[in-house]
């Protein structure tokens, strides 16, 4: 993406659901291939994952391994406990657990099956120094390549755009696999073209509960599994615990509280899964646990969940879809105003309502920074919230900014687009200074 689309073209092109036949069955394809299980930050889990498949293609455990790693990649794994790990942070660390002892078929649950026979073969493969990491000059933000020597034999392994998308395989200089040219996105995924605002609010309200529900259910009883941990656990500076007990009467304070301490939880290497959504376990936790929160405590019934779960999954997806995985865009705004939005959709609110909070959103909060993953990640999910929730209480009593109030623009669909264009495009120098200050590169 060079520039904003035309805002008149966008929204011919998006404006209702009737040209897309299947709908339902795309919608429900997304969804599948977007809310999957991942245990930890899912940048040292792609690491971990590169390693353990890169270790399988060698067939042995190497005796030099070098991760060329993009600068997006540095920032997100430098400060994030890798779960089973034993507390430990690091590139050198995340590749050589999964070398160690990943499993490569489990995706990016890859570290499950880790023992303490795999903690110590890391720590030797540390203290004997075999992984070097090496700054990746790279346009993508999204990009790792391994290499693993043992002795004359020669393994390179690269991942592009998803976290799991591998694009090239060599051994001894032949080569496996190769579809570097196919771009970086990979090639079962579901083409997201046919969402826009109006499409995801018809599947939404049309989709039958038994067709996602199965694929709620585990967001469910995963995410808020994770932020009953945080809560309780003793993981970053506990702001769950500090936010619900500030204000231990207001919904709107429970709901930032469990989100946070989820969030909390996974970044300080909580072992238990979450369900991700567009690659980040933070902008599954924030799609998700805010809105189970608040329907559970105003005791609404489970088909409404249902449909507001689905309706700010696709929202969140279809936001990300113009960002991109990694950028110098948090995705904890996406996330929650999303969130907020379904609050608006489970509410009843009208198409408009549901836009007004989206305006209202993105009109108050589009400029904060992706300095890394890490614990903080929490505080910047807590305050998206606040942001997103006061939007959704704006749009349903009517009031919203209007068009071209600052980068709003005349439809929704271009406001997501031009947004989007500021996080990919326009914030690539911000990125490379972030990056600078953080790791001196």
């Amino acid at each position: 993406m060079n520039r904003p689309p035309n805002p008149s073209s966008y929204v011919a092109a998006r404006r209702d659901g009737a040209d897309i036949p299947d709908l339902h069955e795309r919608c429900l394809s997304i969804l599948r291939e977007e809310l999957v299980g991942a245990m930890g930050c899912t940048e040292p889990i792609s690491l971990a994952f590169a390693g353990a498949r890169a270790r399988q293609v060698l067939g042995a455990m190497p005796d030099r391994v070098i991760a060329h790693c993009s600068g997006n990649m540095i920032k997100n794994v430098r400060c994030v406990t890798i779960p089973n790990s034993g507390n430990m942070m690091g590139i050198e660390a995340a590749v050589t657990l999964g070398i160690a002892g990943g499993n490569a078929e489990a995706g990016m649950e890859v570290l499950r099956d880790i023992d303490e026979t795999h903690r110590q073969q890391m720590h030797r493969l540390l203290d004997e120094h075999r992984c070097q990491v090496r700054f990746l000059e790279s346009d993508k933000p999204l990009h790792i390549a391994l290499e693993l020597w043992r002795g004359d034999e020669h393994v390179e392994l690269e991942i592009q755009g998803a976290h799991t998308n591998i694009v090239r395989i060599v051994k001894n200089g032949v080569t496996l696999l190769d579809r570097r040219d196919e771009g970086e996105v990979p090639r079962h995924q579901t083409d997201r073209s046919c969402l826009s605002i109006e499409r995801i609010k018809r599947f939404a309200d049309e989709v039958a509960i038994e067709a996602i529900k199965p694929t709620l259910d585990r967001q469910i009883q995963c995410n808020m599994d994770i932020a009953y941990e945080g809560m309780a656990g003793d993981y970053g500076v506990g702001i769950g615990r500090i936010i619900r007990d500030s204000h231990p009467e207001s919904v709107l304070m429970r709901m930032k509280a469990y989100t946070a301490a989820a969030s909390e939880a996974r970044m300080g290497g909580c072992e238990m899964p979450v369900i991700i959504n567009s690659g980040s376990g933070n902008q599954g936790i924030a799609s998700s646990v805010p809105v189970i929160v608040y329907a559970r405590e105003k005791s609404l019934p489970q088909e409404r969940l249902y449909r507001a779960l689905a309706f700010a999954n696709l929202l969140t997806i279809y936001q990300k879809e113009y960002i991109g995985r990694l950028s110098a865009f948090c995705g904890a705004v996406s996330a929650s105003c999303s969130s907020g939005t379904a609050l608006t959709y489970i509410c009843g609110g009208t198409l408009k309502n549901i836009k007004d909070t989206i305006d209202n959103t993105l009109a108050n909060i589009p400029g904060i920074i992706c300095d890394g993953a890490k614990v903080s990640c929490a505080a910047k999910i807590a305050t998206s919230l606040d942001a997103a929730v006061m939007a959704h209480e704006m749009a349903m009593r009517g009031q919203a900014y209007g068009a071209f109030t600052g980068i709003l623009q005349g439809e929704i669909g271009a406001t997501i687009s031009s947004v989007g264009y500021i996080g990919r495009v326009g914030m690539v120098q911000t990125d490379r200074e972030i990056i600078h200050l953080m790791i001196g590169h």
